[in-house]
């Protein structure tokens, strides 16, 4: 299996840890986020910052700087390149269920990016979803050709923060600010976006009772799964329930 850690790409197999890439045109990988290998060997791979590592992980979300990458390892040449640039805190990959693109989340932007890497428009980048009511954290292929989005919840408070680079600054050199808003976010929230980028249905529990902070989701045998950096559990969630929960809901109304 492929590992990530913050400074560069790993593969794990038996036991052996081989270093594929911790550096790209002669500049050192700070904050590798996430990773998605395609069927031909090819690596996708987030640098979401060239300015703060991992430690600083908030400070790079709250300023947002478009200094985020996404990267590519070709295991032909044993070296990776820069597939696309400019991007606000890049975070979650995903390849489309036949490779023709592959999607990777704008943190900073409430967006998604689409970059082609098949047919007419190969090598072209556009947006893929925007104007997300959180902030895109990873991305994961749904069974059904879907894709399901982690999204850290806005706020008035974030959405103000966010807004101009002036405000971000501040925010970023006092801790306290930061705390708050950090705090801001501490609903739990997911999106399923279909292949075309449209907004199928966002689930959401504001006040986060049971997991907050939803970083990761991944479905698989009707159930999502959540991951979280703020708690030491994996969560869980029946679609079927929802489904049900929703009908019912429907039919009181």
């Amino acid at each position: 299996p492929l590992v990530w850690v913050w400074q560069g790409l790993l593969r794990v197999e038996e036991g052996r840890v081989t270093i594929l890439a911790s550096t790209v045109g002669g500049s050192t990988i700070r904050f590798a986020d996430e990773a998605i290998e395609a069927s031909d060997g090819t690596v996708y791979f987030s640098d979401a910052s060239t300015r703060f590592g991992f430690d600083r992980w908030f400070h790079a979300y709250v300023e947002s700087q478009p200094t985020g990458r996404l990267l590519k390892y070709d295991p032909r040449t044993g070296k990776a390149s820069v597939a696309l640039d400019n991007l606000a805190f890049a975070n979650g990959v995903a390849l489309s269920r036949d490779e023709a693109f592959v999607i990777v989340c704008e943190t900073g932007r409430f967006k998604c990016t689409r970059l082609w890497l098949k047919g007419d428009k190969a090598g072209q980048a556009e947006t893929f979803v925007d104007d997300l009511p959180g902030s895109p954290d990873n991305i994961q292929l749904a069974p059904d050709g879907s894709f399901w989005v982690a999204l850290i919840q806005r706020s008035p408070w974030l959405d103000l923060v966010m807004r101009w680079t002036f405000t971000k600054r501040v925010v970023a050199s006092f801790p306290a600010l930061l705390d708050a808003v950090h705090a801001a976010g501490k609903g739990a929230m997911v999106a399923q976006v279909s292949e075309d980028g449209e907004v199928l249905r966002v689930l959401d529990d504001s006040e986060g009772k049971v997991i907050n902070f939803i970083t990761s989701v991944t479905e698989f045998n009707g159930d999502l799964f959540f991951g979280s950096l703020a708690t030491n559990f994996v969560g869980k969630l029946s679609l079927a329930k929802v489904a049900q929960a929703q009908g019912q809901a429907a039919a009181s109304s």
